[in-house]
């Protein structure tokens, strides 16, 4: 994503801010630096992670 483009929240109308954030996904947990909201937390999630990392994570779990 081009970091001259900035995102805004469609609830509060805040531009999203990039921070570190934990989160689970099919029961493993990571962290990453995401843009999020300052002020409801709202998340925007980049096609490359869910792509990337995300699916990753999918192609582990199926592998068991």
């Amino acid at each position: 994503m081009k970091e001259d483009k900035k995102l805004i929240c469609h609830l509060c109308k805040e531009e999203l801010k990039r921070a570190k954030t934990f989160f689970k996904y099919l029961g493993h947990s990571f962290h990453t630096d995401l843009l999020r909201c300052p002020k409801c937390g709202q998340v925007f999630i980049p096609e490359e992670l869910t792509k990337g990392r995300m699916a990753d994570v999918e192609m582990q779990l199926e592998d068991k």
